[in-house]
């Protein structure tokens, strides 16, 4: 029996409370360590503990979470492990805006006072995220929440770098990295965000040492970081400075001189085929260095400030001193010319301030032995990437991978377990705090300052969140994990890191399948930005269309490969969608009142032909939907849901059934209630994992069995071989269909009033079209709004009708007295009139060169289409005036 009535208007906000407080009430999310059933496990991308919820989470989030309920539904033991990540310099930040605003700094406070201040900071205000996935519908296990700096995940980030030091794959060493001058940090590269500027390209004239009046010229973006040349380089094939290789060159304003050295690395058709050599400035110069034994000069202090090695400079921000350094050159003659330059600036992620290369003593993970077995895992099919395209992204990072810099000079994050002796100077790495060296045993060692980059304490997420290193009922059961559900832009970051540490110290791949998702655009395919003003935030169109409409509109535009392009407009759509399911829910109850399904014997049912037809396309719907989720085809299966309910279930099989609910003997009544019920309650589930509250608050509203409490606990419908045996009768049915959509089109096309009933002749061509629309006149009559139907074989057509075929069957609706043919006339010149004023409007649009080749394409596009719709409604409007004007 059914536990409750439904409102007449969907409400989700009331709904989509109370039905998660139950879910979360009752454990129905929670795995169980040790299970008879299959395992199937994610873990969450750990949002930042600062973080807010945007569309990249709720796409992310909402993947992940129509997979766990699929899961869950299809039997298995499923754990979702959330989670969030401490974000290291991210959050650092925070906390130091606050002190500011108070007129403090971190300093002044001292590290252990400032981290308690963090981790009060966290306890107040970090993890919003968490309730705003909650609001999501995010079915995670969060009886397991795990935080990347929780003293479990803490002992694992100790035990594997002790590891790792141990076995000579962590070091330290003086090299470049990405620093942040504001932060006073190294970054990762995934930390700095690089953007398209305006800049320029200054050609200087470096004088060759003991030939006076020979230069060379030399181009850079950055002028000030000339102060650390310490050569220049040309290519070993140009013979245009052929003679200059062993030579030197006096580096101007500095009077130093510098050598000529021949590198592969320089480029002969870029500029003058001449390049500044400034090895603890510049990437590639840095290496260059390397290979010719160049000096290495840091002209810079940690604040971007020129240093003593910059002579007369010293003290100078680097900006100001750019602009001293290039009118001192002008002054001297030696500066050539300037040329604009667009140029990608990287920028610290958090404060955006201008990153520079910079010469440190940091740590590092030797990582060339980690990425092979990382490498072949994917290679060998262990872990597959989908879609598959993005593998080739994956190798080719792997194979011209370099070392990783695991050290950060900021005070919130895992601090690095290493110990320095002032009285030895040997280092000790432990596990635990050591309180003597471990070479000569004196207690004057002091802890390394620096902490991890917050990506090592990530990388071990898919085991560490699981007990390691203790081997947990959790390891045996959900490690490796199913599937990783990621963006593309941290494939490499921490995807493919996530891969090494995995392989190293489980053994085993993380993951068995990784899906990148792609970015969610507006909807002019822009990325969303705040400085645009084109952001949409989640959680104000949850609050306006609910929950269950965003997510079906997330899953319906997750085309692989392929960006979302997102307007509000869409997610109004999907809650038409979400009101379509709840009205045809309301109808089909109120002819359910009373109703045990369990009372029913299905197999002593006639159906019908729209019964057959209905639960054949059920099982395709069923089938298709299994088939798009195995295959990450998140598009697929919501469009076959949308179609199935939407253009089978509530236009066609509710318009058919209510003639049998409302005029059928008591037999067929039965069966079509049988059927009706049996339809929903099977769409309710197929649904559920994309829609999750709509469809648990109609499906206990429903009658059935008090067995089972949540539809989250009800099983996935598989495909049913016994419906797959009604294609004869389903086709059948659209046979029927089709002779009255060729009824309606002729009604469409007529302008005839929806009311107002026709007459109708179906002229067929076998006695099997015959004797199945004889069966199902009353669906036509019904469906069609006709009166009087004549059916039979070698029928006489009027002159005056209007006519469409469908199968073999001829549909003729006499228009005479039915129409006014003089009016009808009118009103088609005047439609066609307006038409044609709007194809020749386009038509000139699109032969205009001006526009076609100025205009974005997709607008282009638009037009071309518009002009196309335009000229088939003209083509349909000609022939309806064609047989109107044959009434004359």
């Amino acid at each position: 029996m059914a536990d409750k009535e439904l409102a007449k208007v969907y409400e989700p906000k009331a709904v989509e409370e109370a039905w998660y407080a139950t879910w979360t009430d009752k454990g129905y999310f929670r795995a169980d360590a040790v299970s008879d059933k299959p395992s199937y496990s994610i873990v969450i991308p750990p949002p930042n503990v600062t973080g807010a919820l945007h569309m990249g989470h709720a796409l992310n989030n909402t993947l992940q979470d129509i997979l766990c309920r699929w899961k869950r539904m299809c039997g298995y033991n499923v754990l979702w492990m959330p989670g969030t990540d401490h974000a290291g310099i991210a959050t650092q930040n925070v906390v130091e805006r606050q002190l500011a605003a108070e007129g403090k700094d971190r300093h002044e406070l001292g590290r252990e006072a400032f981290i308690e201040r963090v981790w009060k900071w966290k306890a107040e205000s970090g993890g919003q995220i968490i309730g705003q996935l909650k609001r999501l519908g995010a079915s995670c296990d969060w009886e397991r929440e795990r935080f990347t700096m929780d003293e479990g995940l803490s002992r694992a980030v100790r035990e594997v770098f002790v590891r790792l030091y141990e076995e000579g794959l962590i070091y330290r060493d003086n090299r470049l990295i990405n620093w942040c001058p504001r932060c006073h940090t190294a970054l990762s590269d995934i930390e700095v965000e690089h953007e398209e500027k305006a800049g320029n390209f200054w050609h200087l004239r470096y004088p060759v040492a003991g030939e006076p009046g020979r230069f060379v010229v030399v181009a850079t973006t950055r002028p000030e970081t000339m102060l650390g040349d310490t050569a220049v380089a040309v290519h070993p094939e140009d013979e245009r400075y052929a003679d200059l290789v062993g030579k030197t060159v006096v580096l101007p304003l500095m009077n130093r001189q510098i050598p000529v050295v021949a590198d592969e690395y320089v480029d002969r058709e870029f500029g003058t085929g001449v390049v500044k050599i400034t090895p603890a400035h510049d990437f590639n110069d840095f290496e260059v260095g390397r290979r010719h034994n160049l000096d290495v000069i840091n002209v810079l202090d940690e604040s971007g400030v020129i240093n003593a090695a910059g002579h007369q400079y010293e003290g100078m921000d680097r900006f100001a001193a750019r602009k001293k350094i290039v009118e001192d050159l002008e002054a001297l003659g030696l500066l050539e010319k300037i040329e604009d330059h667009a140029m990608s600036v990287g920028g610290c992620y958090r404060c955006k301030t201008v990153v520079e290369p910079y010469l440190s003593l940091q740590w590092y993970v030797k990582v060339g032995p980690l990425a092979e077995e990382a490498l072949a895992a994917v290679k060998n099919g262990r872990t597959r990437i989908v879609p598959q395209q993005w593998e080739n992204t994956y190798y080719d990072w792997m194979e011209n991978i370099r070392d990783w810099c695991i050290s950060r000079q900021i005070w919130w994050g895992h601090r690095i377990p290493a110990w320095y002796c002032d009285h030895c100077g040997e280092v000790t790495v432990a596990k635990v705090d050591p309180t003597t060296c471990s070479k000569c045993g004196s207690d004057e060692i002091r802890q390394e300052t620096d902490v991890l980059d917050t990506w090592f304490s990530s990388a071990l997420w898919p085991f560490s969140t699981m007990g390691w290193p203790d081997q947990t009922p959790e390891l045996k059961s959900f490690y490796p994990t199913s599937c990783l559900v990621t963006g593309f832009d941290i494939l490499f970051f921490w995807v493919a890191r996530m891969m090494m540490m995995g392989l190293h110290f489980m053994g085993e791949v993380p993951f068995r399948d990784v899906y990148i998702h792609a970015l969610v655009r507006d909807a002019q395919g822009q990325k969303m930005s705040k400085s645009k003003g084109n952001v949409i935030d989640p959680l104000l169109v949850i609050d306006k269309y609910g929950t269950d409409a965003f997510r079906f509109t997330l899953a319906a535009f997750a085309a692989q490969g392929r960006d979302i392009k997102l307007a509000e407009e869409r997610i109004a759509g999907y809650r038409n969608f979400a009101n379509k399911i709840w009205n045809a829910s309301r109808f089909a109850l109120m002819n359910l009142e009373g109703f045990d399904p369990a009372a029913v014997d299905p197999a002593g049912l006639e159906l019908s032909n729209a019964d057959r037809w209905i639960l054949y396309r059920l099982n395709a719907a069923a089938a298709e939907t299994r088939d798009a989720l195995e295959a990450y085809r998140y598009n697929d299966a919501a469009t076959t849901l949308y179609r199935f309910t939407w253009s089978e279930f509530c236009d066609w099989y509710i318009e058919l059934v209510k003639d049998d609910l409302y005029r059928g003997d008591e037999t067929r009544q039965r069966t079509a209630r049988y059927v009706l019920w049996l339809v929903l309650e099977h769409l309710l589930r197929l649904l559920h994992p994309f829609m999750p509250f709509i469809t648990e608050e109609i499906w206990q509203a429903l009658p059935k069995p008090a067995t089972v409490e949540s539809i989250m606990l009800a099983s996935y419908p598989q495909p049913c071989a016994e419906w797959e045996g009604y294609r004869g009768g389903a086709e059948e049915m659209e046979l029927v269909m089709e002779v009255i959509r060729g009824i309606r089109n002729i009604r469409g096309e007529m302008d005839v009033a929806p009311s107002r009933e026709i007459s109708v002749i179906l002229n067929c061509a076998s006695d099997a079209s015959l004797h199945l629309l004889k069966k199902n006149e009353v669906y036509i009559m019904s469906l069609a709004r006709v009166s009087d139907l004549a059916i039979g074989t070698g029928l006489e057509r009027p002159a005056d009708a209007a006519v469409q075929v469908a199968g073999d069957v001829e549909v003729a609706v006499p228009l005479r007295g039915l129409v006014d043919v003089e009016e009808e006339e009118k009103r088609l010149l005047k439609e066609i009139g307006k038409l044609d004023k709007d194809i020749e409007f386009l038509s000139k649009k699109l032969t205009n060169p001006s526009f076609v080749e100025r205009a974005p394409a997709d607008v282009v596009d638009k037009e071309r289409e518009k002009l196309a719709e335009f000229s088939q409604k003209k083509d349909v409007l000609l022939a309806s005036l064609d047989k109107i004007r044959k009434l004359k």
